[in-house]
């Protein structure tokens, strides 16, 4: 019985920190293909954080779970959408995403003091209409009329060439950065993927199910040497890279979806020097 009860109340506590509300309706990016003209698009770094949406009311993953922010977070956000990156610095998205997360209970100051660190990284004003450098204008008066320092906008830049789209996306890599983000101009906000909302890195990243271990050799032996892992194409591999001595010793568990980057992919569709990068939570 008492085991029992504790479940309820487990299963309460979950429904009640995890709340789904519906799923937003956001502009999904695709991928860069050369040949554009660059100087049409306002380009920003890809800021590796998690994914905010903020409907008027409440603060919302991609997925339409409720986010869990302290009052004073959310408190002078206006009464309009925005979607933007919950952002804490470079090579922290494992940071940001634990505690985006984690749930108040009681009194938390400790993790009160962590949210302190996470700034809302705005990139658009999904039901505002106009092209995007229309709204891009009106996203810069919202800050200022906000006037918070943990509430931002994404910096965003005009270039003049593709030698220097590529010359940023080298310092941007170089200093720790994921790769840039491109807007058209003249770009209606619009549900799911768009042509007008790109995304350019220096290798490419998916997602893919782990269904196996390998054990692991030599300074390995007794951890992880790789994860067998299946694309949702049936794509089945190995990757033995990018993992901790942490993660390691307690790899991602069967059944989980786990992100890797990789350049290119061989004949048989096999993705070439893949990498683990992080557990798609």
């Amino acid at each position: 019985m008492v085991i029992r009860n504790g479940l309820i109340l487990l299963i309460s506590y979950l429904i009640t920190s995890f709340s789904y509300a519906d799923k937003p309706a956001l502009q999904l990016a695709t991928v860069y293909s050369p040949g554009l003209d660059v100087s049409r698009y306002w380009v920003s770094e890809k800021l590796d954080g998690v994914r905010g949406y903020w409907d008027g009311q409440q603060l919302l993953t991609r997925q339409g779970y409720r986010i869990d922010a302290p009052d004073w977070f959310i408190a002078p956000l206006p009464e309009q959408s925005l979607d933007g990156e919950l952002w804490i610095g470079r090579g922290q998205f494992d940071t940001v995403s634990a505690l985006i997360r984690s749930s108040y209970v009681g009194d938390n100051k400790g993790r009160d003091n962590r949210w302190r660190q996470v700034k809302f990284m705005l990139f658009d004003l999904p039901q505002f209409p106009g092209a995007f450098s229309q709204r891009l204008t009106r996203l810069r008066g919202v800050i200022d009329e906000v006037d918070r320092d943990w509430i931002q906008t994404v910096y965003q830049r005009q270039l003049a060439s593709d030698t220097a789209l590529m010359d940023w996306l080298e310092q941007v890599v170089a200093g720790g950065g994921e790769g840039l983000m491109l807007h058209h101009e003249e770009a209606i906000y619009k549900q799911g993927r768009s042509a007008d909302l790109l995304k350019l890195k220096q290798w490419q990243d998916a997602e893919a199910m782990v269904i196996g271990y390998q054990p692991g050799r030599g300074k390995y032996a007794g951890m992880l040497g790789s994860l067998v892992v299946e694309t949702a194409d049936g794509i089945r591999f190995k990757l033995g890279s990018g993992f901790s001595d942490a993660q390691r010793k307690n790899p991602p568990a069967i059944g989980s979806q786990v992100t890797y980057k990789y350049t290119g992919v061989s004949a048989r569709g096999v993705p070439r020097f893949a990498s683990f990068m992080r557990v798609r939570r």
